[in-house]
């Protein structure tokens, strides 16, 4: 299901980090992300309200460049 408020998302294993680009186009990074958390997000039907509950300020983030509407799919 679309997210109107999650663009796209990509989870990198060996960093343990969440890319995370939002429909405002603004693309952060949350570190220290467990595996199981990104497949819980991955399974959520409402990814938006998955990430509000279980990773926005759960974790610590950098925001990154303005991110291009293709540059993440998960």
């Amino acid at each position: 299901m679309p997210s109107s408020v999650i663009r796209s998302y990509r989870y990198d294993h060996e960093r343990r980090e969440l890319n995370v680009v939002f429909q405002s186009r603004r693309r952060y990074t949350y570190s220290e992300v467990p595996a199981e958390t990104h497949a819980a997000m991955k399974a959520a039907l409402s990814k938006g309200e998955f990430f509000n509950r279980h990773i926005r300020d759960k974790f610590t983030f950098r925001r990154d460049d303005d991110a291009s509407p293709s540059s993440l799919s998960d």
